[in-house]
């Protein structure tokens, strides 16, 4: 089982990563989100509301993804009793954690979402949009720290409060659930008051979904699907390059996370220009209207090319250890197959994914939100 190191921040790697990744970093691999929390009158008051928190929610400095497997003994009418059995006990740990004054402190939220595999096991009819990834070009993925039938995602903006509330919540799960893999990730602090820098060193994040964009393109009801990979980066091999060779590969500026062309950062990358030159290149580099080589990260992640589709990203950084540091990729969409579409052209163009490696990946649909009477997973197993 994969065990990830604590990402604390006084713990010596994260020390080490933050060291190292004061001049260097990784670009986003969509937009990320300008959202804030549904109305009182949407959410509900602490941890109810029709949908759940940590979703549109502002990233926390923190993040701890949990992830576990229905006992096999568990099947059919009797693997549902007990799955709600234990939905319904973390409904209610979780209303009385997040409304702690020391959770609301730290701003925890949980977001529980359930893998592909876990419906037909149950005897229930899956989602429309959810099923497994399909293989990627690249990939090294590790099983045992990939999958799983139910998927926890923890926020805060300390590690005591996620750690805290996960092991609540495993303990709760008793004999019906079995802990697969677990990972931390955090943001690395802004040094100039600016939007948080990843481990290459990149601005994380040019543009913001709107609350409408949310709805047509993250929601589904009360209901959204979560991708989560985690991509080991090559970062020592990144800060070798010049500059202007990161920005190239990139698709932006490093020193403001705007576009090459000099437009302000919260422009998205528009639709191709090939053949125009542009700003800071070679005379001559296809470029896309917003100055991004054609075989950037910009160009191959930009929405134009999925008829404006988007995805709202709460991406982190990780750090495993000296050798194992990269980006812990958390994505909300309505359907997956737009992450896979996006991938696909990312190995086949990006020169970014030269120096990234999935080693893990997962995917689930986020249930709805819990109200009284109707805890987690009561539209699904009744």
């Amino acid at each position: 089982m994969l065990k990830a190191k604590n990402a604390a921040s006084g713990s010596p790697t994260r020390r080490r990563v933050l060291i190292a990744g004061a001049g260097i970093g990784l670009t986003t691999v969509t937009a990320c989100a300008r959202d804030a929390e549904p109305p009182e009158d949407a959410r509900g008051p602490g941890f109810h509301g029709l949908r759940q928190a940590g979703v549109t929610t502002p990233r926390q400095a923190t993040v701890l993804l949990l992830s576990y497997d229905l006992d096999p003994g568990l099947r059919g009418a009797a693997g549902a009793r007990a799955l709600k059995a234990v939905f319904g006990a973390w409904t209610d740990a979780l209303a009385r954690t997040t409304g702690s004054d020391a959770s609301r402190a730290a701003r925890l939220t949980a977001t529980v979402g359930i893998g592909p595999g876990l419906p037909a096991r149950l005897g229930l009819r899956a989602p429309a949009a959810l099923r497994d990834l399909p293989p990627f070009p690249g990939d090294r993925l590790d099983p045992a720290g990939s999958g799983g039938d139910v998927l926890v995602q923890l926020c805060a903006d300390s590690t005591d409060s996620t750690e805290a509330t996960g092991e609540t919540l495993t303990r709760l799960a008793g004999d019906a659930l079995h802990a697969r893999w677990r990972q931390d990730g955090f943001l690395p602090p802004a040094s100039d008051g600016g939007a948080p820098r990843d481990l290459l060193g990149f601005r994380d994040g040019p543009a913001g979904l709107t609350p409408e964009e949310c709805e047509r393109w993250v929601w589904s009801g009360n209901a959204t699907c979560l991708v989560v990979r985690r991509v080991h980066l090559r970062i020592e091999d990144f800060a070798r390059l010049a500059e202007h060779r990161q920005e190239e590969i990139v698709g932006r500026r490093r020193s403001t996370g705007g576009p090459l062309d000099g437009g302000p950062g919260s422009v998205a990358a528009g639709s191709v220009a090939a053949g125009s030159a542009g700003a800071g290149l070679p005379s001559g580099t296809a470029r896309d209207a917003h100055g991004a080589p054609v075989r950037s990260h910009a160009r191959a992640v930009d929405p134009a090319l999925d008829g404006g589709a988007r995805m709202l990203r709460r991406a982190y950084s990780y750090a495993d250890s000296p050798t194992d540091q990269g980006l812990l990729f958390l994505a909300f969409m309505r359907d997956p197959a737009l992450f896979a579409r996006v991938q696909r052209r990312m190995a086949a163009q990006d020169e970014l994914s030269g120096f990234m490696e999935a080693r893990g990946s997962a995917v689930a649909h986020v249930l709805p939100g819990a109200r009284p009477g109707r805890p987690l997973g009561a539209d699904l197993l009744g």
